[in-house]
Order: structure tokens, then C-alpha cells, then sequence
């Protein structure tokens, strides 16, 4: 279990692509900068189109782990 603290939970199970960068992209704008949203995902593609969302967009990638059970789970810093 990861020791970051977050802000918010963005549960994206069972979504597939596009959507869950959707999602984050929509939970970012409502967050103030500095805050960290932790997302929980289950379709494979969001383990190279979050860092890419990331990378595009200025907000830091933080942390992301491949659980034992396939899911993957990521936290995200909020920039500017």
C-alpha cells in the first residue's frame, strides 16, 4: 500500500479507453494545484495513457503500481 495521501479517489474500474483519462482530466479541473487524486483502473491502456495524459499535461505522476489483482492504481499531483 502506497504511503501518499490524496485528496481524491477516482475509481475508473471496469471503464475503457477513453474514458478514464476522460474522467481524470474532469477530476483535475474541480481540484486545487498541489492536491494529489489517487485513481483505481482495470483497463490495461490506462498503464501508458495516464503518464502520456500526464506528460501532456503538466500533472505530475507520482506513483503507479500493478496490484496482484491486475488493477492498477496510480496518484497524480495536481499543476498548474
Amino acid at each position: 500500500m502506497s504511503e501518499i495521501a490524496s485528496n481524491e479517489v477516482l475509481d475508473v474500474t471496469g471503464l475503457t479507453c477513453p474514458l478514464p483519462v476522460l474522467r481524470l482530466k474532469q477530476i483535475l479541473r474541480s481540484m486545487a494545484v498541489g492536491e494529489i487524486v489517487q485513481v483505481l483502473a482495470t483497463d490495461k491502456s490506462t498503464e501508458h495513457d495516464i503518464p502520456s495524459f500526464c506528460r501532456q499535461t503538466g500533472h505530475k505522476m507520482l506513483e503507479m503500481t500493478l496490484r496482484d489483482d491486475g488493477s492498477y492504481l496510480f496518484f497524480i499531483g495536481k499543476s498548474d
